[in-house]
């Protein structure tokens, strides 16, 4: 009499399907991640060297000046005759202006531009440049 297995063995399987579904959510999340990590509302510009302490967390009012001498005032761009009004709207109770201004900008439009910011309530200035 011939007896039949009631089960027949089977060999596993690796499924590759499912795990790159896992690896491709693992990469769009990574890239996502990163992507949020980055700064890309601000005006490019070109800063000198210098060295300096990194500023606090929250975000400073900042006065760019580009290299062709366009204002931005918060990444908004004002004519130099606004910068006044625009900035008093704006400024913090501790009077900090961050001026961001290009390596090749004029340096009369950044002197005139700080010169407002002056007259709008600003105390203190910060100067950025790209760190050594």
């Amino acid at each position: 009499m011939k007896l039949r297995r009631s089960r027949r063995s089977k060999r596993g399987r690796i499924e590759i399907i499912p795990m790159i579904d896992v690896m491709f959510f693992l990469l769009a999340t990574f890239m996502l991640t990163s992507l949020a990590m980055q700064r890309l509302d601000t005006v490019r510009v070109n800063l000198p060297l210098g060295r300096a302490q990194p500023l606090s967390q929250d975000q400073p009012l900042t006065l760019t000046v580009d290299q062709a001498n366009r204002v931005f005032v918060n990444q908004q761009p004002v004519r130099l005759d606004q910068v006044t009004a625009t900035i008093a709207h704006l400024l913090r109770p501790d009077g900090n202006v961050v001026v961001a201004a290009d390596d090749h900008a004029a340096h009369g439009v950044v002197v005139q531009a700080m010169l407002a910011a002056r007259q709008a309530g600003a105390e203190h200035f910060l100067v950025a440049v790209h760190r050594e």
